[in-house]
């Protein structure tokens, strides 16, 4: 246990310290917003690029991993509609259950595969987040175009999900592995792209977190909580096991179901019709909460 919180105590120190920035107006208020957008816009798609390009995506291995994100994704879907009924939860309060349960931090979670397994765990993280960013967006868009107040029509769903970043650089950074990779002049800009990415994006959701959303508390956060940090980790132990994932495969799916849900879920909510202040709520409890069961199951699964 202590070795694992040696490795991912820094992970969790830029969290606090974006916190603690943001709290005390430092650099200043109109910081924030432009460094989230020029991460999620330019250093996080740079820095998928790099390693999507780079990564082994044809081997036996690279496959069952990505069945595995899959099948996990499955799962949860299922689980989050079988308990629909049973927590009586509003459309618009569903689609922050459904995103808070299922979508995950990926700045954070490429961040704790690099401490954990350095640059082999980036490659493994890159694979994993090449499924789950466009499966997820497409999952949580026809969620808010089936329950949300404003029920996003075809073209609206399209729109959402050709204008990600993030899915465009997943389809950029595989079209150039099957092209044989980077060009090697533009390696070194892309590395240095990569490098600001993690810390910056850390300090950014830190800096997100909002300890008056808190106060909203009901079911919807519960179980979402429940099911993010708590189930989702076994669940994804128990399919690396199913498929025969190698112990650094298993061990970076297990790092993408353990940690908390995306902060750019909030945005969504605003956007399409959710329940934004219940969405602020389940981002800032998990991510607090994931600063203790992150290192518990990297300690008991791995």
């Amino acid at each position: 246990m202590l070795a694992v919180v040696t490795v991912l105590w820094p992970v969790f120190a830029l969290l606090v310290c974006g916190a603690v920035m943001r709290r005390f107006h430092f650099p200043g208020e109109g910081f924030w917003v432009p460094a989230e957008k020029l991460t999620y816009y330019f250093l996080f798609p740079a820095l998928l690029i790099h390693s999507l390009s780079q990564a082994s995506l044809s081997g036996q291995e690279s496959l069952r991993l990505m069945l595995a994100v899959l099948l996990l994704l499955a799962a949860g879907t299922l689980i989050c509609y079988l308990l629909q009924r049973f927590l009586a939860l509003g459309g618009p309060a569903f689609t922050s259950f459904y995103q808070g349960s299922m979508r995950f931090n990926t700045f954070v979670a490429l961040a704790v595969s690099a401490a954990q397994f350095g640059s082999q765990g980036i490659a493994l993280a890159a694979v994993i987040a090449a499924v789950m960013i466009p499966t997820l967006n497409l999952l949580c868009v026809l969620v808010f175009a089936q329950h949300s107040a404003q029920r996003p029509g075809l073209l609206g769903v399209l729109r959402t999900l050709l204008t990600n970043p993030l899915i465009l650089a997943c389809l950029v950074g595989i079209l150039l592995n099957m092209a044989g990779g980077l060009p090697t002049l533009m390696q070194p800009f892309f590395v240095l792209l990569s490098q600001m990415a993690l810390p910056l994006g850390l300090l950014s959701v830190g800096a997100a977190l909002n300890l008056a959303a808190l106060r909203r508390s009901g079911q919807g956060l519960l179980f979402s909580i429940l099911i993010k940090l708590m189930l989702f980790p076994l669940m994804a132990w128990g399919i690396g096991w199913i498929f025969g994932l190698s112990a650094m495969a298993q061990g970076t799916l297990i790092i993408f179901a353990s940690i908390p849900t995306a902060t750019s879920a909030y945005i969504l909510a605003r956007q399409l019709g959710g329940d934004a202040p219940l969405m602020a709520a389940i981002i800032t409890a998990q991510t607090l909460i994931s600063m203790l069961t992150i290192p518990l199951w990297l300690a008991l699964l791995l």
